[in-house]
């Protein structure tokens, strides 16, 4: 949350944004992130980016790092897609820049999250949907990627 002179303070004509966006003058981003101990923001995603497994809560950022951390991958967007009974999975768009397949990227997920953080597919790509601007959206990827 944020509040200041240079921050709006409100929309115009939209009592429902304004009530969900707004608390006693402060604006909700929607950004999330953490203070250290010396007061240095560090943000870790969007609050409407979260995957919702089960109740878990998973921030994409971070499947993604660890997907990045791996030598064969050049870029990867990780994203929710619908489960029957979890709500939403982890899945994951991959390109890469050396060989490699889903299941060692996989493995290599296994020993570097959570299990309920580990993608359950990892879609192997030439390149990550991107918008006109050449910007990624975790929901158009999720969209190029759910099950028609």
């Amino acid at each position: 949350m944020i509040r200041g002179p240079n921050v709006i303070d409100g929309y115009e004509s939209n009592a429902e944004a304004n009530a969900a966006s707004f608390r006693g003058g402060w604006f909700r981003t929607g950004d999330l992130g953490m203070l250290d101990k010396d007061g240095y923001l560090t943000l870790s995603g969007r609050l409407k980016e979260l995957i919702n497994r089960g109740g878990e809560k998973i921030a994409p950022l971070e499947v993604d790092s660890v997907l990045e951390a791996h030598p064969a991958v050049a870029e990867a967007v990780s994203f929710g897609l619908p489960h029957p009974t979890w709500g939403e999975q982890v899945a994951a768009a991959v390109v890469l820049s050396s060989p490699a397949d889903e299941q060692e990227l996989l493995a290599y997920c296994r020993e570097h999250l959570a299990e309920f953080k580990v993608p359950t597919t990892i879609y192997l790509v030439e390149a990550i949907p991107r918008t006109a601007t050449g910007k990624v959206q975790r929901r158009f990827v999720a969209e190029a990627f759910a099950p028609k």
